[in-house]
């Protein structure tokens, strides 16, 4: 074969492949609904498409600095002290091509290899592929459902080797909506400090919180664990910009210029449309979040309530996010027209042919009795998928 190593080491991200295919069966006029992909159904408010416009009919359409403009950086420095009481300076923010580029880039700035990162699970996908294209080694760790799938000092203490380079946590959680306490955090940040290790908090899910609980970054503990987190956040889910593709990281400076040297010989500078965007996301009218967390936290109630009246299965209530992720093992070992359903990846391959509602597998973030569900749809689209799956499943013997 032609193709490299790295290559081979890594598969296409699950997500993405599902909602891919549930496109394709749709255009062959197969009525599918998904509850795949993690992509809020809401238009991006229009203060900031108009900034867009605004953007392009100035002439805004040129390079740029290639870790964002100022006027971001300073938008983005504003947050993290309005919101996170957290200071930084300029060269210690970075913006990318989306959250998921940012993590490409501290990765490949950061770690060498051999260097081991600790990631537990569930975890997002994208994670264990990201540390593996630097060369470096992914430690899963497992959580489980009756601590609401949180690392526990222990689990961290006991995963942590002479090699271990990074943590990654994130909160609230892809994919199972867990949020992490202030308590939970200072606990996590004390073997962080005991272990000299680096920890990337990934909290793209800040602002979609339920139930009035209050969001906490670990690096909000202390000075000193600051100084070993890297913060990476986005536009995507906050503000529905997920094609306008700006993520941003805040850090050590050694660290973000590394990031942006690798960013200067890949992709340059990201969209100097959606940067000005950007800005007037972060300054702008915060109302929009509001609305669409009124939205999720219905949707949310109503997803839990039908998931969990379904015979045999379990389901988590998420503290944040847009994502459920229930427990669907009850079904395996079922059987279908000879066929035995064993796994996760079986059952939503079932539930897609059988059912046409596209879920993405368990197996995919690390854990494979469950099955996420995105509540990024509709009530009425997600009464109906519901209303689906449980005939479907009302099939197997």
């Amino acid at each position: 074969m032609l193709v490299s190593q790295r290559i081979r080491a890594i598969k296409p991200s699950p997500t993405l492949a599902i909602n891919a295919k549930a496109v394709s069966m749709r255009q062959a006029g197969v009525d599918v609904i998904s509850f795949g992909v993690g992509e809020p159904d809401f238009d991006t408010p229009k203060h900031i498409r108009d900034e867009a416009v605004r953007a392009m009919e100035e002439g805004f359409t040129r390079y740029t600095a290639v870790s964002g403009i100022p006027e971001l950086k300073d938008a983005i420095i504003e947050k993290f002290r309005r919101d996170n009481n957290l200071s930084y300076e300029r060269d210690e923010v970075m913006v990318s091509c989306g959250g998921k580029h940012v993590l490409y880039n501290l990765a490949q700035a950061l770690l060498n290899p051999g260097d081991e990162v600790v990631i537990p699970a569930p975890y997002w996908v994208s994670y264990p592929p990201v540390v593996t294209l630097a060369g470096a080694d992914p430690v899963i760790v497992g959580t489980v459902e009756a601590d609401d799938f949180k690392l526990s000092t222990e689990s961290l203490e006991t995963a942590i080797t002479p090699r271990t380079k990074l943590l990654i946590l994130n909160s609230p959680s892809n994919p199972t909506g867990s949020v992490y306490t202030e308590s939970e955090l200072e606990a996590l940040a004390e073997v962080i400090l005991k272990y000299d290790i680096w920890v990337v908090s990934d909290e793209m899910y800040e602002k979609l919180i339920f139930d009035d609980r209050p969001f906490c970054s670990i690096a909000q503990v202390s000075e000193e664990v600051k100084s070993k987190t890297f913060v990476v956040n986005g536009l995507s889910k906050t503000y529905a910009m997920t094609g306008w593709r700006i993520g941003y990281a805040a850090g050590a400076r050694e660290i973000i210029a590394g990031m942006t040297k690798i960013q200067s010989q890949s992709t340059s500078n990201p969209n100097s449309i959606a940067q000005k965007a950007a800005v007037a996301a972060l300054n702008g009218p915060q109302d929009s979040i509001q609305a669409m967390l009124r939205a999720f936290d219905q949707r949310r109630i109503y997803l839990l309530q039908r998931l969990n009246a379904i015979t045999g299965v379990r389901c988590n209530l998420p503290g944040g996010a847009f994502y459920a992720f229930p427990n669907f093992s009850y079904y395996f070992n079922a059987k279908t027209e000879g066929t035995t359903i064993k796994n996760s990846t079986d059952l939503c391959e079932y539930l897609l042919t059988e059912a046409r509602v596209a879920l993405v597998p368990g197996i995919a973030f690390g854990d494979d009795n469950f099955v996420r569900f995105s509540y990024a749809t509709d009530l009425e689209t997600i009464k109906e998928g519901l209303d689906r799956i449980e005939g479907a499943l009302g099939k197997l013997v």
